[in-house]
């Protein structure tokens, strides 16, 4: 029986690839330098997002939390999205976003699906509200499955009664600590390969099916 569902947020629940990079285009920049650094783990995660900030205020030095927000504003849902969680929860699934992308748009996200708890990375601020560049590290890139274990040991879930549903390579953890793995629009074969499932259109209602065969 499934009783729990995780998502990847950037490029799953919401029409974007990165919420990193789409605050980088919102200032006609990006963070190829900062991105090559810490594939080659020259940098870990906590230095890799101070080199996003560090971009952030050459454009605006006193760029705040409420800033960040509006510009994460613009990020859409993916089509589907309102469907697929309203099926999920009336089903009685516990749901969860567990990302490596910005919280200030995971917890947008979490409200709007009403998802029971959202895990994302996020920042330090002053008293002023300006982002300091120092950042809060809720889900390190590549740890994705030791957060959703801590999270199934939390609510006692184990991995058999989970699913999971996201896009990239980094997702593969998530499908590791889960029965049920589906890639959405996945970026490779590598993560195709490592999942149960494979959705390659652009609606979340294309996943309700595989989910709901093997929910309560």
């Amino acid at each position: 029986m499934l009783r729990l569902v995780a998502f990847d947020m950037d490029g799953t629940l919401v029409d974007a690839e990165s919420s990193w990079a789409e605050v980088h285009a919102f200032f006609g920049d990006r963070n190829d330098e900062g991105l090559r650094a810490f594939e080659a783990g020259r940098i870990d995660d906590a230095e890799f997002l101070r080199t996003d900030v560090r971009i952030w205020h050459k454009h605006r030095p006193n760029l705040t939390r409420g800033e960040l927000v509006s510009i994460l504003d613009r990020v859409p849902l993916m089509p589907g999205a309102h469907e697929l969680l309203g099926a999920l929860r009336q089903r009685g699934l516990r749901t969860a976003i567990v990302s490596g992308g910005i919280d200030l748009l995971a917890e947008r996200i979490g409200r709007e699906l009403r998802i029971d708890r959202v895990l994302a990375n996020g920042f330090e601020v002053d008293a002023t509200g300006r982002i300091t560049g120092d950042g809060i590290i809720r889900v390190p890139i590549y740890q994705k499955e030791r957060v959703l274990a801590d999270l199934q040991s939390e609510w006692g879930i184990p991995p058999a009664e989970t699913a999971a549903v996201g896009n990239s390579e980094i997702d593969l953890g998530l499908f590791r600590r889960s029965r049920i793995g589906i890639a959405f629009r996945p970026e490779d074969d590598k993560v195709r390969a490592g999942a149960t499932h494979v959705v390659e259109g652009s609606d979340l209602r294309q996943v309700l099916p595989l989910l709901l065969d093997a929910a309560p």
